[in-house]
């Protein structure tokens, strides 16, 4: 996160945790006529619905809860000069990672990770998540394993194993059993197969 990003989520952290959720981490991206501040919450890790349940997952009205809240406080404490738009999204499938305590919580999940200066000659690898270590983030990338400073990350996303959840639809032609030969002008981004 950057310097701003930081202030901005210390400010609003309590906010977020008052209304029994979590804020992961803030996006916020400076532009000509207004910047972009996004919000990723989530239900605190290990909470559960009672009787079994399955743990409870963000939804539309925590989102908006969040909103009406971190709005009111942003217009009275004002740390955001100028115009701006304000975001607040559940992480979703791809979750950005944020903090060391987020990778160690997926570590051997997959991540996408752009660094701030380049390191052994690349600026962005996707690798799964090997240790945490101190100020360290160990990868597996191309089978070996890469290191990289926390500090020198600039941004990271888990990439969702599709085949996994159940949502990796076949190729014609490479053994899905789909039968269907008409072409579709559907566009690309309708399904799964899209994300990278």
């Amino acid at each position: 996160m950057t310097d701003k990003a930081t202030e901005i989520a210390s400010l609003l952290a309590p906010t977020v945790g008052s209304l029994g959720l979590e804020l992961l981490g803030i996006e916020y991206l400076p532009a000509t006529g207004g910047a972009l501040v996004r919000l990723y919450i989530d239900v605190p890790a290990g909470e559960a619905g009672g009787n079994g349940a399955a743990p409870r997952a963000v939804g539309i009205e925590d989102c908006e809860a969040v909103s009406r809240e971190v709005s009111a406080q942003l217009d009275v404490e004002d740390p955001i000069s100028g115009n701006y738009t304000l975001e607040v999204s559940s992480p979703g499938l791809d979750r950005p990672l944020f903090t060391p305590d987020h990778y160690r919580r997926f570590t051997g999940e997959t991540a996408k990770v752009v660094l701030r200066l380049p390191q052994d000659g690349r600026r962005r690898l996707t690798g799964r998540i090997g240790a945490v270590e101190g100020g360290d983030i160990t990868f597996q990338v191309d089978g070996s394993p890469f290191t990289v400073a926390f500090d020198n990350i600039e941004k990271a996303r888990l990439v969702p194993d599709w085949a996994a959840l159940g949502l990796a639809a076949g190729k014609p032609g490479k053994g899905s059993g789909r039968t269907n030969n008409k072409s579709t002008n559907k566009p690309a981004a309708d399904g799964p197969d899209s994300a990278e």
